[in-house]
């Protein structure tokens, strides 16, 4: 776990870790021997901690935390706090002074200890010995407070101690005063009052602690809750990640056959889309009046240049109409075998079709000029008589109008033949293609 970004914190609700020594190292499970402090805060004894190191780093065998190290075999630094609390809880068979109660000091509940007379004693020999007005003023606590020997003596004057320096923050023995100079000590106070105001301090620093641990404590219940809900909102944001993704999916599935129909039904030979287009223009016909008109106007026999245009306007219209005709006629039945019958068409026919139409274009639109240039001399004719340029007038927008309407109809026809032209190319090539195959089985 480590190097992870979220660790697990269960560990520390397990009730064997709570339950836990805290003078007992959590890898081999017996008193702390050089106990060794990680910067996870995390104790363990230097032999267990050997080995483990990795480029200088060494991660803690409870959170994996990483531990920066100096050296290739260093170790953590030691907490000589930890290992002064081992020190002075070692097990050991303490025996009364006056009857010789033998008990372990850990387990001496009713034993008691007399700094004064720096003997042990048990319940009963405390009353029978010390209750007399000669030791009242003796220090006597309990077996597991006392103090040893070892540590209230000096090591250099083997003196007890009797004063603390508040500057050097260290006991002095009445030698070691005396070695002091004058303003130093101003800086030292009796012993007795040092020990008081360390209780306070410790006090102080062991409220802060069990505050500094209902605060983690806290802060880890809230901690796991937070990683419980995010886990929850990430399975419910993967369930309906999957859920949206799988309607996507049948949704797109239903387009592309929807899309796939459509494009069955507008396949190359499906032609039918075309045929109104070809039928609109073709139920056209000249305006009846005009040709009513000019037979009247041919048959009074009246010699003049507008009857001269009427007559030579009707032979070009006849021919030209003839051309469209035919023309119309060839469309409709190249439409109808390719619609309805399937059949395959010439390409050189459409390119065929597709040159009359243009070059009858051409000729419409030459006529039509032709007519046009004419306005001029027919409106001087016009003026002769009102009402026979009445009905000439009539006549030639007529004539205008069944041009444009012609050149409309063959403009129809152009762009169905180019519409036709595409579909014809590709069957054409389909052709070129399939006859090889087609001689090698008649073959």
């Amino acid at each position: 776990m480590a190097g992870g970004i979220i660790f697990s914190y269960d560990d520390l609700f397990d009730p064997d870790y709570a339950s836990l020594h805290p003078l007992v190292c959590h890898l081999c499970h017996e008193q702390y021997r050089q106990p060794c402090l990680l910067d996870c805060y995390h104790i363990f004894c230097a032999s267990c901690l050997r080995g483990r190191t990795n480029d200088n780093r060494l991660n803690c065998p409870l959170c994996g935390y990483p531990s920066v190290l100096m050296g290739t075999n260093a170790l953590p630094p030691e907490d000589r706090l930890l290992g002064f609390l081992v020190d002075n809880s070692i097990d050991s068979v303490v025996q009364c002074a006056n009857c010789d109660v033998e008990c372990k000091a850990q387990d001496a509940g009713p034993m008691y200890y007399c700094n004064t007379c720096s003997q042990p004693l048990c319940g009963e020999c405390r009353e029978l010995t010390h209750s007399a007005r000669m030791f009242s003023q003796h220090d006597v606590v309990s077996l597991a407070k006392r103090t040893k020997e070892g540590h209230r003596k000096c090591s250099l004057h083997e003196e007890l101690y009797i004063m603390f320096s508040t500057e050097k923050k260290s006991m002095l023995c009445i030698k070691c005063f005396r070695d002091m100079q004058i303003e130093n000590r101003t800086h030292c106070i009796d012993i007795e009052t040092a020990y008081g105001q360390g209780c306070e301090i410790l006090d102080q620093a062991v409220l802060a602690v069990k505050e500094l641990q209902t605060s983690a404590r806290e802060a880890i219940v809230l901690l796991k809750a937070m990683l419980g809900e995010v886990r929850t909102s990430a399975e419910e944001e993967e369930t309906a990640i999957c859920t949206l993704f799988n309607s996507m999916q049948e949704k797109l599935a239903e387009r592309k056959k929807a899309l796939l129909k459509a494009a069955e039904r507008l396949s190359p030979l499906s032609m039918s889309c075309l045929s109104p287009s070809l039928e609109m223009p073709f139920g056209r016909r000249p305006t009846f009046h005009r040709n009513i008109c000019t037979k009247v106007l041919l048959a009074e026999g009246r010699e003049s240049p507008f009857t001269e245009h009427c007559r030579n306007f009707e032979k070009s219209y006849r021919i030209l109409q003839t051309e469209v005709q035919r023309l119309k006629d060839e469309v409709q039945e190249m439409h109808r075998d390719l619609t309805k019958h399937h059949s395959l068409i010439n390409t050189d026919t459409m390119d065929e079709i597709l040159e009359r139409s243009l070059l009858i274009d051409e000729q419409i639109a030459s006529q039509y000029s032709a007519v046009q240039t004419q306005r001029a001399v027919f409106e001087e004719i016009w003026d002769v008589t009102f009402q026979r340029v009445t009905n000439e007038q009539e006549i030639y927008e007529a004539q205008l109008h069944d041009l444009l309407q012609l050149k409309q109809e063959n403009s129809y026809l152009t762009t169905i033949a180019r519409q036709i032209g595409p579909y014809i190319l590709s069957i054409a090539k389909v052709k070129e293609r399939l006859e090889p195959r087609f001689v090698i089985i008649l073959t």
